[in-house]
């Protein structure tokens, strides 16, 4: 049975940039307070749908990958915000991309929801079921901002990043950690099916990631065969950067590792997070090339999902 790897990535950002001292003008609060909660600085706000945010993010990895759209043989999309339910955002990624006969599908696991599409495409790889998958985390937050709560409209931005998985001889996607506590289910949520809005126990959540989540994070290294110290790069779930810092700062890193911290500059893009960071940071030629590289997202459910990838 082959295993997986990555051979592209894309990303795409909206041209809309929302400041702080946009937000200031909004709601009651301010640029350093923002930035002392949060650490975000900017996020993006689209005009167009989740598809469209989708499609541009995957037309680039289909790109950089080399092959041609019928050559795709599942298209997965992650996202918790698209008010549409069917067709899927992934069946309107393929028309859109002329993929003829993928299968597609739409996976909601909130914040998680890349890698767990990630690990859902790599399963379908190593079973023969697909020998390329085009996985895409694509959120339009804006949608679902309760923008008079200025505890959580300050987070939340627009983006979509893409990845294509490509079957290999040598696994290059690690074994994935997932799961969830559905017991604290709501902590993270969008409330009111009619007008969907963004809420969470800001507190709760902090304390749940940075205190019960390296544990399952280290676990993911330790079932791609690596210590955390073997790590290149961490890319997690980009919630706000004080949960970014003090997750990794509860792993035994590296003082060289590369840690994602898109959060600052494009905000909390849920499922998009984890797959915008890691396109950005390997067009930078921040993430060498043929190195590990943990994947962690986190979020809504409340659920997790991570695993050990070398970047292309």
């Amino acid at each position: 049975m082959p295993g997986s790897r990555i051979t592209a990535l894309g990303h795409h950002l909206p041209a809309r940039v929302l400041t702080n001292a946009d937000l200031e003008g909004m709601v009651d609060t301010s640029d350093e307070w923002i930035r002392r909660r949060t650490g975000i600085a900017t996020r993006r706000i689209a005009d167009g749908s989740v598809a469209d945010l989708a499609v541009e993010a995957a037309a680039k990895a289909l790109a950089g990958a080399g092959l041609e759209p019928g050559e795709i043989g599942l298209v997965t999309v992650a996202t918790c915000s698209a008010i549409d339910r069917c067709p899927s955002i992934a069946a309107q990624v393929a028309g859109r991309l002329g993929i003829p006969d993928a299968v597609c599908f739409d996976l909601n696991n909130g914040c998680a929801g890349f890698c767990t599409a990630l690990a859902t495409a790599d399963h379908a790889v190593q079973a023969g079921a697909a020998r390329h998958a085009l996985v895409v985390g694509a959120e339009k937050m804006s949608d679902v901002t309760d923008w008079t709560d200025r505890s959580t409209c300050v987070l939340l931005g627009d983006g979509a990043g893409a990845a294509v998985l490509s079957a290999a001889e040598t696994a290059a996607v690690g074994p994935v950690v997932w799961g969830s506590d559905p017991a604290r289910r709501n902590l993270v949520r969008l409330v009111d099916a009619w007008q969907p809005a963004f809420a969470q126990d800001g507190q709760s959540v902090f304390r749940w990631a940075t205190q019960e989540l390296p544990a399952v994070a280290a676990q993911a290294c330790r079932r791609a065969g690596i210590a955390t110290t073997d790590l290149a790069g961490v890319v997690t779930h980009q919630a706000n950067l004080r949960i970014v810092e003090a997750l990794t700062d509860r792993l035994d890193l590296r003082e060289d590792v590369v840690i994602g911290r898109d959060v600052v500059d494009s905000g909390n893009t849920s499922a998009a997070s984890v797959p915008l960071a890691l396109s950005k940071m390997v067009s930078r030629g921040e993430l060498p090339p043929g190195e590990p590289v943990l994947l962690f997202a986190f979020g809504g459910g409340l659920s997790w999902a991570g695993q050990v990838v070398t970047c292309p």
